[in-house]
């Protein structure tokens, strides 16, 4: 018989461990899917991100920045491979990740210590809603551990801005950093800064753009955007405000590219435009028009790690 125990009953059980977020983000449209947990160690994450890599299941990449993992995955079923790691030995892996309404059923398998971490750990994190333990699960030891955790389907949402400032007063990275700490709506997860031409006559001194994105369930995107949107129009100190909004994993590659060679070329408003309608990019005027290509390439160089941060030259 199946047990089903919400994150409360788990930590009364197994005593408070070290979970501090967990966020099934998908993208149906791709039919991938991003795993986050954020951790108080580090140690935890790379010996995790290590072992799943290993097991394979439905994991397709993974990545330790600090003390979050991420993993990259498809929606579906996979065989786990344990590879030359035993029982005796511990080793971990996620076996499907599958959609069920308004909720993601992550099922994992922990073998030895590790059956810890997917058993009482992840179990405990805020954002899970329960989690489904067969009659036969034992944790830690020399066990074979299975459970299906269920959490809320989340999808990404990229909000990308630009000329929220003068040469007197303000600074764009900052005003986006304040909103994803303020709003109420999703979860905050990264912030950007992307440095565009600086050769480009209509800025104020670095002409930089920015963008942050949150993990936020579907039907709350439009109050996420409406929050974002009266932020910046009550907050910035331009009469040129573009906020741009991007929901998915996958950034299209022509946006990128638009992104990329920002960095280098003086685009019109009417090139973003473009590049925006092409991407599936909302192009929100909050104040003026003069922020749109800031905007749109701040989406564009998103995922580019620190090439979002540099010019070209820095990486030739």
């Amino acid at each position: 018989m199946t047990e089903i125990l919400r994150p409360d009953q788990v930590r009364d059980r197994y005593g408070r461990l070290f979970c501090k977020g967990f966020f099934t983000i998908v993208d149906e449209k791709n039919g991938i899917a991003q795993v986050i947990e954020r951790c108080i160690a580090r140690g935890p994450p790379e010996w995790d991100a290590v072992n799943r890599k290993r097991a394979g299941g439905v994991v397709r990449d993974v990545r330790v920045d600090g003390h979050t993992l991420v993993m990259d995955t498809v929606i579906g079923e996979g065989e786990l491979s344990f590879g030359p790691v035993t029982k005796d030995l511990g080793g971990q892996g996620l076996k499907s990740l599958i959609i069920e309404g308004d909720h993601v059923v992550t099922t994992w398998v922990g073998l030895a210590g590790a059956s810890v971490g997917i058993g009482a750990c992840i179990p405990q994190a805020p954002e899970v809603i329960s989690t489904a333990y067969p009659d036969d699960f034992k944790i830690g030891g020399a066990h074979r551990a299975e459970v299906q955790v269920r959490s809320p389907k989340m999808v990404r949402v990229v909000i990308g801005a630009d000329d929220t400032d003068t040469k007197e007063k303000g600074a764009s990275w900052s005003l986006m950093m304040r909103l994803g700490q303020d709003c109420p709506v999703g979860r905050f997860l990264d912030h950007k800064i992307i440095q565009l031409n600086p050769l480009v006559p209509n800025k104020t001194t670095n002409c930089c753009s920015t963008a942050i994105s949150f993990a936020v369930e579907e039907r709350k995107v439009p109050e996420l955007v409406d929050f974002a949107k009266e932020y910046l129009r009550e907050h910035t100190y331009s009469d040129d405000t573009v906020m741009t909004v991007f929901k998915g994993l996958t950034i299209p590659p022509e946006l990128e590219d638009f992104g990329w060679r920002s960095k280098s070329i003086i685009f019109t408003i009417d090139d973003a435009l473009d590049a925006a309608a092409a991407s599936g990019v909302e192009v929100h005027e909050v104040t003026g028009p003069k922020g749109t290509i800031g905007a749109v390439a701040a989406i564009g160089c998103f995922d580019m790690g620190l090439r979002s941060a540099g010019l070209p030259q820095d990486f030739e």
